[in-house]
């Protein structure tokens, strides 16, 4: 990797952070912080998963981001604005660690290193958003699906078999993708099928990297290969 190369690592950045951080457990369901409080710190997730929703004037909600180990929110208490845009919610027993906003802007005047690890983070989070927006104007509904079923188990790099991750309602997707309930029921069917996805017994749900990933290429449905289900781990 070239040395002009900035890359985010959660471990490196908690490290950094070291003993001026506080740390707490939080149950599923549990709201870590809502719409319109105050910003005054920003938080990574050690364990567990958290949903960031956003609701407007008249009551309609949309589900925007999905995230796991290693995922940090609520940077936005670095910015002018001083409340929060989305409200935080721990999907399942969650360990979530929190740095107040005066931490942060310290450490970014004081550590170089800091800094340049926050700005990697920052970058990272701006191609994200990017690639979410582009993802909504020009792709189907079935390909944003796919590519959040992907980015949700953080998969589709090595092409393996994804472990399993927490289930959540095709409601939830469906405000993801931007689609209804009845659409998001009828391709997650269709990748059953062509064993991309399946569910154990418990109804958790695995998703395979390699065959789902067929789903992002530009080929029509039709054209896609009909596989077997592979075992689950």
């Amino acid at each position: 990797m070239s040395r002009h190369t900035l890359t985010f690592n959660s471990r490196t950045f908690l490290k950094k952070i070291g003993a001026e951080k506080t740390t707490r457990e939080y149950q599923d369901r549990q709201a870590i912080y809502s719409q319109g409080d105050a910003a005054d710190s920003m938080f990574l997730i050690q364990n567990g998963n958290v949903k960031l929703v956003v609701a407007s004037p008249r009551g309609k909600r949309a589900v925007i981001a999905i995230l796991g180990p290693g995922d940090v929110f609520g940077e936005g208490c670095l910015t002018s604005k001083s409340l929060r845009i989305s409200t935080a919610t721990a999907i399942q027993l969650s360990t979530i660690a929190c740095v107040k906003k005066a931490t942060l802007v310290r450490l970014i005047h004081k550590d170089p290193a800091f800094a340049k690890l926050f700005i990697s983070y920052l970058l990272d989070r701006m191609v994200q958003v990017e690639e979410d927006f582009l993802d909504r104007l020009f792709n189907f509904s079935e390909r944003r699906l796919a590519r959040i079923l992907l980015m949700l188990g953080n998969n589709g790099k090595d092409g393996g078999e994804q472990a399993p991750f927490p289930s959540f309602n095709q409601e939830q997707l469906a405000q993801m993708v931007g689609t209804t309930r009845s659409r998001v029921s009828h391709f997650m069917n269709k990748f059953r099928k062509l064993g991309l996805i399946d569910y154990q017994g418990n109804g958790v749900l695995t998703v395979n990297g390699r065959l789902l990933s067929a789903v992002l290429l530009d080929q029509p449905p039709h054209q896609h290969p009909v596989i077997s289900v592979r075992p689950t781990r």
